[in-house]
């Protein structure tokens, strides 16, 4: 005798279902928990400790979920921080001369910085036309506090 849904050729079984490769969330485990209570045998109904032990489950469940979302705001936070801090970064050398290294060439050049932007999550500096990346920056040349200017 054959038990119907349970062979490995039933399309309800495998890649062809497609719910086969979706993950289980709240929505879904409380349906499947009605589903439990409302068709279970009204004369051997659920245990405590099944019941107690799947409550138990639902909420970690929406624990981990929580934690989840706060973990994705704290690393957005987090670059945006970064994206922050390399502009402010960036934005105090405007008016100074740097020098920086090339990586493709491997020489030094210097120039004023006229600008700075954010391209691609890294500050870019404009130094006399050119693009330089803020990590290339080696040197700030002309960094004189104001009290030895006499400013």
């Amino acid at each position: 005798m054959e038990i119907p849904g349970i062979s490995a050729n039933d399309p309800t079984f495998g890649s062809a279902n497609p719910y086969a490769t979706q993950e289980l969330d709240r929505d879904a485990f409380m349906q499947l928990l009605v589903t439990q209570l409302t068709n279970q045998d009204p004369l051997e109904p659920v245990k405590n400790e099944e019941f107690i032990a799947q409550l138990a489950n639902f909420s970690s469940l929406e624990q981990l979920e929580t934690l989840n979302e706060n973990i994705l705001g704290m690393t957005a936070l987090n670059h945006s921080n970064a994206l922050l801090s390399q502009l402010t970064q960036g934005s105090a050398l405007i008016g100074k001369d740097v020098a920086w290294i090339d990586p493709d060439t491997g020489l030094t050049s210097s120039g004023t910085v006229d600008s700075v932007k954010i391209k691609e999550g890294f500050a870019i500096l404009n130094v006399d036309g050119q693009d330089i990346p803020l990590v290339h920056v080696t040197e700030i040349l002309n960094d004189t506090p104001a009290e030895e200017t006499g400013a």
